[in-house]
Parts: C-alpha cells; sequence; structure tokens
C-alpha cells in the first residue's frame, strides 16, 4: 500500500496540447505546498530522454516518483499523454495500491483543437502537425470507467476548480501556502 487516507493522486491523461500541462500547473498554484507534480514529459524527455514506447523505462521511474511522494505524504497529480496501452497497467497498480481518493481525469480535445493550442506553446518549433497527428489517439480512456472526461468547452479555470473541488483538494490545508 502506498500513501496515506489523507493523501489524494489525481492522474490528468490527455493528447498533447490537452491543458494537461496548465491544469497540472493550476492546481499547484491554487493549493500551494504539499502537491508534487509528477510530469511523464519532464521524467520522459527531460530526465531520461527515451521515446514513448511499451515497457519504457520511463513507465517505471513515474510509478516510483508518485510511490515516493504519495509516501512522504504529497498528494500527487501524475500528468502526460500516458497512452492507455502504454501506461494502463501501472496506473491500475497506482490506484489500486493508494489508500486515499484516487481521481482520474481524461482531457477530450480534438485534433483541430490541439493543433491551435500547440501553435501557443513555447516549444511549438519542435515538431508540428505530422508529429501530432501521429500520436493522436482519441478518447484514448483507461477500461473500467475511472476517469472523468472533461471537454474542450470547459476552461481552464472551471477544470482546476472542478479537481479541487472533486478531490477535496480545496478544502485541505497546504503544507506551507
Amino acid at each position: 500500500m502506498v500513501g496515506t487516507s489523507e493523501t489524494r493522486l489525481v492522474v490528468l491523461r490527455g493528447n498533447s496540447a490537452s491543458g494537461k500541462s496548465s491544469v497540472a500547473a493550476g492546481l499547484r498554484e491554487k493549493f500551494g505546498r504539499g502537491l508534487a507534480l509528477v510530469g511523464q514529459d519532464n521524467l520522459r524527455r527531460t530526465v531520461l530522454r527515451e521515446r514513448d514506447r511499451p515497457g519504457a523505462a520511463n513507465i517505471g521511474l513515474i510509478d516510483l516518483t508518485a510511490h515516493y511522494a504519495l509516501d512522504a505524504g504529497f498528494h500527487v497529480v501524475v500528468e502526460g499523454v500516458l497512452y492507455a496501452d502504454h501506461y494502463g497497467d501501472m496506473l491500475a497498480r497506482l490506484r489500486a495500491d493508494h489508500r486515499g481518493p484516487t481521481l482520474g481525469y481524461y482531457l477530450d480535445v480534438a485534433f483541430e483543437e490541439t493543433l491551435a493550442r500547440h501553435a501557443t506553446k513555447p516549444q511549438a518549433h519542435e515538431f508540428g502537425e505530422a508529429e501530432l497527428r501521429a500520436w493522436y489517439r482519441e478518447r484514448d480512456l483507461l477500461p473500467g470507467g475511472v476517469e472523468t472526461v472533461i471537454g474542450a468547452d470547459s476552461t481552464l479555470t472551471a477544470t482546476i476548480d472542478r479537481v479541487l473541488l472533486d478531490t477535496g483538494l480545496a478544502r485541505l490545508p497546504a503544507h506551507d501556502r
């Protein structure tokens, strides 16, 4: 078992440029200290510099990092594309192992909208439409109905507020605001 009955685990998934990182950053900003962000892009691309593939090392590193932070008493937000077929088993184990509430969200954004959002990102020059199209998976939901689908019509503020309320994080004190 991992974490405590008080720790919250939030999993934010969706296609590239669906808003996952922005939601995670907004959760951290509104909650304050005591909320760990476990970002797939940071661990996979920056720390390990590896490609996204089944069985890749970042899958275990995401799991290990989330476990460690939960055991240290942090609430944890795991965010990333986290394809269901690559990361689903790890996420299911993490969910089963966590003693506290675990909530999952899938940010469902149409491909055309991901293109428009990607164009506004600082790394927009690093990859373009062809790569985004190759990576895009429509409604790549985890099995078992464990995710709440949030559509592109939900504003960033509304999505952040919803996650804070759903998880109970809005009512919990931060370690040090």
